[in-house]
């Protein structure tokens, strides 16, 4: 049974903030529609339970990891203003961030945010979720390189998250890469070593459940996981009743559906919904870096090394599905997003846009649905073309 609550129902809160509050929990209970407290903005974006948790989260959330590299502080104030006035609930970011990894930027989004949430008091306006660092050999910067998913490590990471988030608690703690050695970051295929240093999965819930307990995290999720990894943390959660994971965020895109080989029915058998990663490639999917252009300010203009989604299969690729949105009408990257978003295993799509008319184009693909014939042309694309780009 659903409660009915009214804004009455939020005493010791002034006129605007009962506001904020009832609108936070139609967001958060009801899932239908959000409601902007200056702007009185309806939106019509669409919510999703969050795994087997009580929190329905927006089906597009708000990327974060730019801001304080690409993004300056004012940017990020607009564009999570921008997000929430237009239905957007879910925001997801990481310590690791801003990216690339540098000690200089390390950190600096959190610091934004919690910034933000500190002007704005929007902190139960939104559902926000950030990420542990695995194993960080290769970020010396991060706990000095030896940043493990064990309980000095987690808690340590989590109290310095909240400190820069200027939050007392996180709707969602994910550990941002396992901590074993194994398949992900564009690696497609598993080479077992029986020489590995590794921390226990047990180990790691072990240490969410104290921050769970202590209150500082409500849910947990995994990122950049495997089948194996994700079947072994619902086991010991069962097993154990230790924390289950509410989510996974691996990423998912036109050029990459590896999550559907293996995880996808994990995914959707345990309600362990999508968090969509990556959805346009780095910006590979809008087109802009077709037949060698490199847009000033680009991602891929400034940071070279990342080669993930560049390469000659992907670009044939690419040219195909931008031929595809052609023939509907579509905005190339709109096309790839509603693709995502209508996938029964998907939670919500991580958009990152690094100026407004971007984060404009990314929030209203929620308004598009593919028709059957334009998925058949892009699954005959994907059949000649199967995840360049794994």
């Amino acid at each position: 049974m659903v409660t009915l609550l009214v804004m009455s129902d939020f005493p010791g809160c002034q006129t605007n903030q009962r506001v904020a509050a009832y609108a936070a929990w139609r967001c958060r209970i009801l899932g239908k529609s959000a409601y902007d407290v200056h702007s009185g903005y309806t939106a019509t974006m669409q919510y999703n339970r969050l795994g087997r948790t009580d929190l329905n989260v927006s089906e597009i959330c708000l990327g974060t990891m730019t801001w304080g590299q690409q993004n300056t502080a004012e940017e990020a104030f607009d564009q999570m203003d921008y997000a929430l006035t237009h239905g957007i609930n879910f925001f997801d970011t990481a310590e690791l961030y801003a990216i690339p990894p540098q000690a200089e930027t390390y950190g600096r989004t959190e610091a934004i945010i919690g910034e933000w949430l500190r002007k704005t008091g929007h902190r139960h306006d939104i559902i926000l979720a950030s990420k542990v660092c695995g194993p960080t050999g290769w970020c010396p910067h991060i706990r000095a390189g030896k940043a493990r998913l064990d309980a000095k490590n987690i808690v340590a990471a989590c109290d310095a998250s909240l400190k820069r988030l200027n939050t007392d608690y996180l709707d969602l703690y994910q550990t941002h890469w396992p901590d074993r050695n194994t398949n992900f970051f564009g690696k497609l295929g598993y080479q077992h070593s029986d020489e590995e240093s590794l921390t226990p999965i047990e180990e790691t819930l072990d240490a969410m459940q104290q921050l769970v307990q202590a209150g500082k995290v409500r849910h947990i999720g995994i990122s950049n996981e495997t089948p194996w990894g994700a079947a072994r943390h619902l086991c010991l959660s069962e097993v154990k009743e230790l924390p289950r994971i509410a989510s996974i965020q691996n990423p998912y895109n036109l050029l990459n559906r590896s999550f559907e080989i293996g995880m996808s029915e994990i995914a959707c058998r345990e309600d362990i919904g999508l968090l969509a990663y990556s959805p346009l490639a780095f910006g590979v999917l809008a087109g802009k870096y077709l037949h060698g252009n490199k847009p000033a300010g680009a991602r891929l203009t400034l940071f070279e090394h990342y080669t993930r989604y560049s390469n000659a299969e992907a670009e044939l690729a690419t040219k195909a599905y931008i031929r595809i949105a052609d023939t509907y009408g579509l905005d190339p990257a709109q096309m790839a997003l509603a693709f995502i978003r209508q996938q029964s295993f998907v939670c919500a799509t991580i958009i990152g846009a690094t100026n407004m008319a971007q984060l404009a184009s990314n929030i209203a693909s929620h308004e598009i649905t593919l028709s059957d014939a334009c998925l058949a042309d892009i699954e005959r694309i994907h059949r000649q073309q199967p995840n360049p780009c794994p």
